[in-house]
């Protein structure tokens, strides 16, 4: 209670890069009151202490520090250790940081350090000095969350969401709540897609028969209209996010376990090349590392074909989309690391994640003459008469705005938001916190599968719709809202953008748009 009362800003179990651990002593600026423990890290600004306390972080400003465990505050170097899915570190990432620097002024240094192993040295342009080192260890989305859990990184890069036994070990160890809306953020987009050798007469496959083959139920391409041969099958390894989403996404809600006969890859350009040589392999890949193979369009039993295209998986359209994540323990980062975090969301790094081959998240606006393919779909599986009806009412309210491209969808079988519908609440909470849709109306347009009345599927539409406009007004705190007009409406089952056969197309279905006019 003493410490609290001198040292304003103290915040238990935090956690920054560990320097020499030796004893210190943090004496307030009048020397009235001194704190003794052992220095555990130092982040710039922050002292992190072992004391009689427990462990302490201690705001730099307000003391100063004596011993030899302090840390050189005039060239203090900002330390960051990012491990996990060498898809996105091999590119994605690096990108980033590469533009990142130059915007700051600063000049990238790439050093290899062995084996799946570099970082960027981040020096001032003018005098040299060096400023940060961003540490990179390319294992797999597995590693990473270990590495967090042993306290051997700062940022895990996964392509997969947090498993809750991870997520448990992880407040076990005083990491905080890794599936909390600041442990994770949507770095980039990408995509599950089914691939083949060029020249297969195979052009779509449905989510049914994809989970069937890789469970061994189908094996010879006639089953699929193609010629009378055996399916080779190609798949990522299992400790790889890609591999392991297959089986959360494609096999588990099939109730169906993957074949032992699939080949695995260690890499998707592995993968990518196997599948290219082989003209009757099936592969699932990620569609940025497609490689010269061919992809497949997802079709269902009503014939709605969905296709992996920068809008339909920026949208969620495509039922298979694969957010690209960073996790973030509670931890104070170096404020250059601070600041590369707030960089990855500001509209120059949409464009470099664009150019490195991976889908942005900048919002897009999509006109109503643009999406005759929803259209069509919507007025074919509609009912005669009334099912029209209610087309022709949407369209009517809809017809002189424009959607956006941020989308909004639900974990199976919960009313709970989706890890990438998580992250497009603070996107689009940030753009209206910095005024880009002043003057506008917004309507938050919810969506249902066909199961049930259409009743009961207009009034779900409705509370979900109304959810994520709440979930919006919460999270942009510092937004006018008297510059803008924002409502939500239903429109239950009228237009769906796949068949409801399937858990997955009903899943792809139940959604809430956002429409601009």
């Amino acid at each position: 209670m003493v410490c609290a009362a001198v040292f304003a800003a103290l915040f238990l179990l935090s956690a920054v890069p560990a320097v020499n651990a030796d004893d210190v002593t943090l004496r307030s600026r009048d020397g009235a009151i001194e704190l003794n423990g052992t220095m555990l890290g130092f982040d710039g600004e922050f002292y992190r202490v072992d004391t009689i306390y427990g462990e302490l972080t201690v705001d730099g400003s307000g003391v100063t520090c004596e011993g030899p465990g302090c840390p050189n505050l005039i060239d203090f170097v900002a330390e960051l250790t990012i491990s996990g899915a060498a898809t996105m570190g091999n590119l994605l990432v690096p990108a980033l940081i590469e533009a990142f620097a130059l915007l700051q002024g600063l000049e990238a240094r790439r050093e290899d350090k062995g084996e799946n192993a570099f970082e960027y040295v981040l020096s001032d342009r003018g005098d040299g000095k060096e400023k940060g080192r961003f540490r990179f260890s390319l294992t797999n989305t597995d590693e990473a969350f270990a590495d967090l859990l042993a306290d051997e990184a700062d940022m895990a890069m996964a392509l997969r969401e947090v498993r809750p036994e991870e997520a448990r070990l992880a407040r076990d160890a005083g990491l905080g709540d890794l599936t909390g809306r600041a442990r994770s953020r949507v770095l980039a987009l990408d995509a599950l897609v089914a691939v083949v050798a060029p020249g297969n007469p195979v052009d779509s496959i449905s989510i049914v028969e994809l989970s069937q083959v890789f469970a061994g139920e189908i094996t010879n391409w006639q089953a699929l209209g193609g010629p009378d041969a055996p399916i080779s099958l190609h798949l990522r390894d299992s400790a790889s996010g890609t591999g392991q989403a297959v089986e959360d996404r494609i096999m588990a809600p099939a109730g169906l376990a993957l074949s032992p006969s699939a080949t695995r890859h260690s890499s998707d350009n592995a993968l990518a090349r196997a599948v290219a040589m082989d003209p009757f392999a099936l592969g699932i890949a990620s569609k940025s590392a497609t490689g010269n193979t061919q992809a497949l369009v997802l079709k269902g039993g009503c014939g709605f074909p969905l296709a992996a295209t920068r809008r339909t998986v920026k949208t969620e359209d495509y039922p298979l989309t694969a957010p690209m994540f960073l996790y973030l323990p509670t931890r104070r980062l170096p404020k250059l690391a601070r600041e590369f975090l707030s960089y990855t969301r500001s509209p120059q790094a949409q464009m470099v994640i664009r150019r490195a081959g991976f889908i942005d998240q900048a919002p897009e606006e999509i006109t109503v003459d643009a999406q005759g393919n929803r259209l069509a779909n919507a007025i074919a599986a509609a009912e005669p008469e009334d099912g029209l009806a209610k087309l022709q009412d949407m369209l009517k309210k809809i017809r002189d705005m424009k959607r956006l491209s941020t989308s909004f969808r639900f974990e199976a079988g919960s009313v709970k938001l989706d890890a990438q519908s998580r992250s497009n609440i603070q996107l689009l909470a940030r753009a209206l916190e910095s005024g880009r849709y002043d003057g506008r109306k917004i309507l938050f347009v919810g969506f249902s599968d066909g199961a049930g009345s259409a009743e009961s599927n207009l009034a779900i539409s409705k509370r979900r719709a109304e959810a994520v406009e709440k979930a919006v007004r919460t999270a942009a705190e510092t937004a006018n809202f008297d510059r803008l007009t924002m409502g939500y409406t239903g429109f239950g089952e009228a237009m769906p953008m796949a068949c409801d056969d399937s858990a997955w197309g009903r899943q792809v279905n139940r959604r809430v748009e956002v429409w601009l006019r």
